[in-house]
């Protein structure tokens, strides 16, 4: 008996699902879409999983001229490669696979290098569009266009990616364990260990415990640190703090006469060795860098500032050996650290199950941007089949 031929996607435009926002901070609406197939150098990918992160809230409160619509936001996920573009061989169907926002081409003077994870073929832009023809692969259903976000939206169940923004990964780790890797977590992470360097006996504080600072504290702790410090409103956050590694724990609520700085060098005998701001407020830059030791002492910043607000630092306390670096993704490079911080994961040294506090159907998208809103929820995984 002759078989019926299996019916493919591939290569043709796919109808699904797509959490849509249409006008910044109004909540999203499930919508049917329209995906094209993946161009040269480009794969479809099935989401599993996404979740939301702090910089996906920021950008959907943007109005315009910087806050672009109708866009699908999400960048944090894990999912299966569906289809893949010609010249595509690094990936083939049935690949389970993590996009991420940052390119690493693998081939350009900065990705061959250890000094950074900046990728110089294809930069890192927050504008809409593919990085190789800045067109979108979604339409609404009247043909419009609807905008992607850093390259690569997730919170629609079938999306495009570049080949330089996909990290194949072993099917071994769960899902929702390997969505967490793809943006917060390794940022935190990667902000420790390759950015500042910490090291044995060191002292640390971190601005703000979200899944950033988390990651920090637990690169930190992983790395010998002695006196880790966290830094937040929230005072919930210390006994989660404490599974990641915080010793100490300050509200700067709880003694609003005293300068955070100043607790800070008390504790630390001088100030931090190492300070790392995981929210994206300039002033609490500026608490950081002034918490950090004269002679050595190092502030990392991992939180991005979307309000113009500058960063004003005193030149006597650079003068007198104390530095000040940015970093985005932590300094990780996606293809070959992410599957390696996988199987830290699989072989028991990293904590990621403690990272999700809270998980929704996809129909139910707007109360995960709720309970980070109201700071309910580390990270909530959004499962796209219930």
């Amino acid at each position: 008996m002759e078989k019926t031929p299996l019916l493919t996607t591939s290569g043709k435009p796919i109808r699904c699902k797509a959490a849509i926002c249409r006008k910044s901070g109004e909540a999203l609406v499930i919508e049917e879409i329209e995906v094209a197939p993946p161009k040269a150098y480009e794969v479809r990918i099935k989401i599993l999983c996404t979740s939301l992160c702090h910089t996906d809230v920021t950008f959907w409160k943007m109005d315009p001229p910087r806050g672009v619509f109708p866009r699908i936001f999400g960048h944090e996920s894990a999912g299966v490669v569906e289809s893949v573009g010609q010249y595509v061989e690094e990936v083939k169907e049935g690949d389970r696979v993590v996009p991420v926002f940052l390119a690493n081409c693998q081939e350009c003077v900065d990705c061959k290098s250890e000094k950074s994870n900046m990728c110089t073929a294809f930069p890192f832009i927050q504008e809409p569009g593919m990085p190789r023809d800045r067109t979108s692969r979604f339409t609404d259903s009247n043909g419009e266009v609807v905008h992607n976000f850093f390259c690569g939206s997730t919170f629609v169940e079938y999306t495009v990616v570049d080949i330089t923004q996909v990290v194949k990964i072993t099917p071994e780790i769960a899902p929702d364990k390997a969505c967490l890797l793809s943006c917060g977590v390794s940022t935190g992470l990667g902000a420790a260990w390759k950015v500042a360097n910490v090291h044995k006996g060191s002292s640390v504080a971190i601005f703000g415990l979200g899944a950033v600072g988390l990651g920090v504290a637990q690169g930190a702790k992983l790395r010998g640190a002695s006196k880790i410090i966290g830094v937040d409103l929230n005072p919930e956050k210390f006994e989660i703090g404490k599974k990641f590694g915080v010793t100490d724990f300050i509200n700067p609520k709880d003694d609003e006469e005293k300068p955070i700085n100043e607790v800070i060098r008390e504790m630390t005998d001088g100030g931090a060795d190492f300070c790392f701001e995981c929210i994206g407020f300039a002033s609490v830059m500026n608490d950081a860098f002034n918490s950090c030791r004269c002679g050595w002492g190092k502030t990392v910043i991992l939180g991005m500032e979307m309000h113009g607000a500058p960063l004003c630092v005193n030149p006597y306390e650079l003068a007198w050996g104390k530095s000040i670096t940015g970093s985005l993704f932590g300094g990780i490079k996606p293809k070959s650290d992410i599957p390696s911080l996988a199987k830290s994961y699989l072989d028991k040294e990293l904590y990621l199950d403690e990272i999700i506090t809270h998980e929704v159907g996809f129909q139910d998208i707007n109360k995960a941007f709720d309970l980070l809103i109201q700071g309910k929820s580390l990270r909530c995984i959004i499962w796209m089949d219930t």
